[in-house]
């Protein structure tokens, strides 16, 4: 699917004295669904493979670099952890996926008027985030190649209360095999949700699997991780919202391991 034009311009975005961005976030243009059935046949376009996806039309400002993404939002919604962390991180690409056609346009829209806004700095702000409309339920190693990525994020996602539905949960043994293959050994996943039975759910099952190790948060915060934790926690529009109504929000982080292989020879039988 193509995304449509550009809806901000250098010239409709209003700057202060300071010149920070005061862009007017109207949702209501991009009205959506909550939610999306990750089952159902979108009308996506994706790459055979990884080697032939072209990351210069996302990200020109490093076309000649050879870079790939290392960060990838998961359900990114409307970006707001992609946009506190793209200034952090400035020659670390970013990208995010998002299944609902509106809010991906929305959050391509708004990466356009912060580039198009941005100062004259190497590398310019913005330039490394973007924005994908993708099903990473079934695509994911269509776009990455293998340990390619040092974090994934799913903050806050769909809880699918229903038993039937858990099968559609972004946590699970199936697409956990994809995650381990997608990340770089010492790469993280970082889950956070404010459904306390979604929690334990994910933090089981990543618990589970062999290429999966727990790690506190404040071993995270001694590694320098702090900014990305922060953002985790609060820069999310989920997030935000779950502030303010006084809820609780569940963390959980998991390291991405290398367990050696043991070759066994097989023993030769006689006759």
């Amino acid at each position: 699917m193509q995304l449509n034009c550009v809806r901000y311009t250098a010239e409709s975005v209003h700057l202060d004295r300071s010149y920070k961005i005061l862009i007017c976030e109207q949702k209501k243009h991009y009205r959506q669904r909550a939610h999306a059935n990750p089952f159902s046949d979108h009308a996506l376009a994706y790459p055979a493979s990884p080697d032939s996806f072209d990351w210069s039309v996302h990200y020109p400002a490093f076309a000649d670099s050879g870079k790939t993404p290392a960060f990838a939002d998961i359900g990114c919604g409307f970006g707001g952890l992609l946009i506190a962390l793209a200034p952090l991180f400035p020659d670390t690409l970013m990208l995010g996926l998002e299944i609902r056609v509106q809010v991906t346009q929305y959050v391509h829209d708004r990466i356009t008027a912060l580039r198009a806004t941005a100062d004259t700095s190497t590398p310019a702000p913005y330039q490394n985030v973007s924005v994908i409309r993708a099903n990473a339920m079934k695509f994911l190693p269509n776009f990455f190649p293998k340990a390619s990525l040092t974090a994934l994020f799913f903050l806050f996602p769909d809880p699918h209360f229903k038993a039937r539905k858990h099968k559609a949960r972004i946590i699970s043994p199936t697409l956990l095999a994809e995650y381990a293959y997608v990340l770089a050994p010492g790469g993280l996943v970082y889950t956070i949700t404010d459904v306390e039975d979604l929690a334990q759910w994910m933090r089981a099952h990543l618990e589970a699997h062999p290429l999966f190790q727990f790690v506190e948060e404040q071993e995270l915060r001694k590694e320098g991780k702090g900014p990305i934790l922060d953002a985790v926690y609060g820069a999310t529009e989920e997030g935000k919202k779950v502030e303010r109504n006084a809820g609780e929000k569940w963390l959980a982080c998991f390291r991405r391991i290398e367990v050696k292989r043991i070759n066994v020879t097989p023993k030769c039988s006689t006759v």
